[in-house]
């Protein structure tokens, strides 16, 4: 069963990246697993997003302001 995470109001990817991981670096992977919300830039509240497991995921098909 995958993991998951709700946002609260001002998450970012990077930022709910540390919160979960420790580390700003995983971001893409979260953005990847949620490749539907990627263009979001600040969460509102309630988001539910998959959270992977580090290094299950490859980076391939980033918005533009992430490249």
């Amino acid at each position: 069963m995958a993991k998951i995470y709700t946002s609260t109001l001002g998450d970012t990817w990077d930022s709910i990246s540390y919160k979960l991981y420790g580390t700003e670096k995983h971001m893409t992977v979260l953005m990847e697993a949620n490749s539907s919300i990627m263009s979001t830039v600040i969460f509102g509240a309630g988001v539910v997003l998959i959270v992977p497991e580090v290094g299950t995921q490859t980076t391939t098909n980033l918005p533009p302001w992430r490249r």
